[in-house]
């Protein structure tokens, strides 16, 4: 009897797999490794990241294998570096990432969402992972708590945040060495952190009023979204953030969630 049901149970599973596939609204790559800073994270995230999917219906592949950058990335909606630097990669896939973004022909590129550590590039190693992420990394003080507003309240990585937020993480100070435009959508008020205390030896000076800790902009022929939050393993269990970032991770992949823009009629 075991032997007659075991090909129908088969049949059976490998269906639902397929049926699950199916209706699943697109597929996301996200790209996890382990770093000398960053690792515990990793379970706690991937199980977030797994429940997100589950609840929203798309098709979650996660990796710690760089490799999986290699070739043709345009099955993804979109890739997301977490806490993974494109200074990891070596150049067959940094050159699968650039072709990603860039599409063929008419096609559209591919999109990005770069989340905390991956914003960190060593200055010349790779100039175009700079202009994906927008802006280079300079310093940061130690790990307090601060006061986030919202400046793009019409983008959907704020629709689940206040206006203001306390949020405790490592406050990125950011260079534009490359003259990227982009929009802002959360800062972060230096008033309300000390952002001179930092380790001996080093020196941060705080960024002023204008202190953008997330943003979007494009790039080639994708979009592209930015969070300098998510420092720990924490956060990834928090419903505000993890609202925040799901809501970049909509729009990037989709583009929508944005009010169209009104024109006047005469």
């Amino acid at each position: 009897m075991n032997k007659l049901l075991a090909p129908l149970v088969l049949a059976a599973a490998a269906l639902t797999s397929t049926a699950a596939h199916a209706d699943a609204q697109f597929s996301l790559l996200v790209v996890a490794i382990p770093t000398r800073y960053h690792y515990e994270y990793i379970p706690v995230a991937r199980e977030s990241f797994e429940r997100m999917a589950k609840l929203h219906s798309f098709e979650l592949v996660w990796t710690a294998q760089l490799q999986a950058l290699e070739g043709n990335l345009s099955k993804y909606a979109a890739v997301v570096f977490l806490n993974t630097s494109g200074e990891e990669l070596n150049e067959a896939q940094r050159q699968g990432v650039e072709a990603y973004m860039k599409g063929k022909g008419d096609a559209a590129g591919g999109n990005a969402v770069i989340v905390h550590r991956a914003i960190i590039s060593k200055p010349g190693v790779w100039p175009w992972y700079e202009k994906l992420v927008g802006r280079s990394f300079k310093i940061h003080p130690m790990l307090q708590s601060a006061v986030v507003h919202t400046v793009d309240a019409s983008h959907p990585a704020t629709f689940g945040l206040p206006p203001r937020w306390i949020w405790s993480d490592e406050w990125y100070e950011f260079t534009n060495p490359h003259g990227v435009t982009i929009n802002p959508i959360l800062k972060v008020d230096e008033r309300s952190y000390d952002p001179t205390k930092i380790w001996p030896g080093q020196v941060a000076t705080g960024m002023g009023a204008d202190h953008p800790v997330a943003w979007s902009h494009t790039v080639e022929k994708g979009r592209v979204f930015v969070t300098a939050l998510g420092h720990n393993a924490e956060m990834y269990k928090d419903p505000t953030y993890l609202g925040h970032l799901w809501g970049g991770l909509y729009w990037a992949v989709t583009g929508r969630g944005q009010p169209l823009a009104v024109t006047a009629t005469p």
